[in-house]
């Protein structure tokens, strides 16, 4: 079954490239089509198994390879394949750290998008669970929990024992997941109310997310903060809808693509009037910079807007590079640990945020590059919230053994898992935060 030269073949040592995701060709619906190359990649990641510390994905492949009759993927029954696919969420951390085999290698192994592929064909046939409607229904759940006695109500339920209990056999929602906070007074009220900055010499475009918005509005805040004290100008966008990303991740390729032709005419006007666009959660970030160029790589309107995203800290560290960064600190931040995100870590921009947080005299940075298992909606369903709190001890137990003075993600959804397993009078908090703190803002 599995190539007897394998192990003696080397990987490829040129950089990965990845190939557009035909989705929306018939082919790619194929569910024989679809069983193959599920079966040939399964087998080239059971000789190689480099990624088995990542995820459950491959912990749960490599335990169905070894305990079938074969003790190889043709021992594998066909219907447990799905185990593996339901297991991944998208972090592409294989792909970019660990596979060898990606392409320009000959064998092609794009097990992110292979999963995805999977995640669209269930979805396609079977469609989404009530539960996992809800939790990917960003802009809605916003809206409605986001009114100000309904957010109440709903972050007293969501703290409250008995109703998580009932939650969870109702639906599937783990009764002591961690579930984000809403905040009546969102992002965008907050921005509103700011005056101008005094003195601006450049600006910056802010897709502010929903979860930005709504369940992070205190980040949105500083991070605009820490912008206006280097001299950017924010430019909140005017309209917007959630990315797609939680979309992407339930395999509903279809409703990204209404999350772009929505989006993407207000992008795009921002990009072509020179503008860089940012956004408070890498996931957005990623989205733009690398999914939908992917999903949609013909529409130029989409490369234009790729161009224009940045991380918000790839963004400051180049004013840094050009002298137009102030580093005029009030206070050291002490010893920190900084969380950097799997949707952060593959966009290949280097540990800019920890770059920026060392300016800071009298700080020590303890980088964590470890995935949370948070995933958005992963580490909150019931059947998957004993495997995100295993992935995400690694994080705990390093920042309880360094004994820091903070604790901050890029990722406000793994911040609060983190915040989760930590589980003293600690905060996990965001390096936009700590800067806001340390310039005395």
């Amino acid at each position: 079954m599995r190539d007897p030269n394998a192990e003696r073949r080397e990987g490829s040592l040129e950089a990965p490239t990845r190939h557009p995701v035909p989705w929306q060709e018939a082919s790619f619906y194929d569910e024989k089509a679809l069983e193959h190359e599920l079966e040939r990649v399964y087998d080239i990641c059971h000789g190689c198994r480099r990624c088995v510390s990542l995820c459950n994905a491959f912990p749960t492949l490599f335990d169905l390879v070894d305990e079938s009759s074969t003790m190889e993927v043709d021992g594998v029954a066909k219907s447990d394949y799905g185990k593996v696919v339901d297991q991944c969420y998208l972090c592409d951390l294989c792909y970019m750290t660990k596979c060898p085999y990606v392409p320009p290698h000959e064998w092609n192994v794009d097990f992110p998008h292979l999963m995805l592929r999977a995640k669209a064909v269930k979805f396609k046939k079977e469609g989404a669970s009530l539960r996992d409607k809800v939790l990917t229904s960003t802009d809605l759940v916003g809206s409605l929990a986001g009114i100000p006695v309904v957010a109440e109500v709903v972050n007293a339920v969501n703290a409250n024992g008995a109703a998580r209990k009932l939650m969870q056999s109702a639906i599937g929602v783990h009764a002591e997941a961690p579930l984000p906070k809403f905040h009546a007074s969102n992002a965008r009220a907050r921005l509103a109310k700011r005056p101008a900055p005094a003195k601006a010499d450049a600006r910056i475009a802010l897709f502010v997310t929903c979860y930005g918005n709504r369940n992070s509005p205190q980040t949105v805040e500083d991070m605009v903060a820490v912008f206006e004290h280097n001299g950017v100008a924010v430019e909140v966008v005017s309209q917007e809808v959630c990315c797609g990303m939680p979309k992407l991740e339930l395999g509903d390729l279809e409703s990204v693509q209404k999350h772009m032709e929505q989006n993407i005419p207000r992008l795009l006007e921002l990009a072509e009037r020179g503008l860089r666009i940012t956004a408070p959660i890498p996931s957005c970030v990623l989205m733009y910079r690398q999914e939908l160029p992917l999903l949609f790589p013909d529409d130029a309107r989409v490369k234009k807007v790729q161009a224009a995203f940045t991380d918000p800290f790839e963004f400051l560290m180049a004013r840094h590079r050009a002298g137009q960064l102030r580093t005029d600190f009030k206070s050291g931040l002490g010893k920190v640990a900084w969380h950097a995100p799997c949707h952060q870590r593959v966009q290949n921009i280097g540990q800019k945020t920890k770059d920026m947080l060392e300016l800071v005299p009298g700080t020590e940075v303890v980088v964590i590059e470890r995935c949370s298992g948070h995933d958005g909606t992963y580490a909150v369903k019931a059947e998957n919230y004993a495997f995100a709190q295993k992935i995400c001890r690694p994080i705990v137990k390093r920042i309880s053994d360094s004994k820091v003075d903070h604790y901050a993600s890029d990722c406000p959804m793994a911040g609060e898992l983190i915040e989760h397993g930590v589980g003293d009078a600690t905060h996990a908090t965001s390096a936009f935060s700590l800067l806001k703190l340390a310039y005395g803002l």
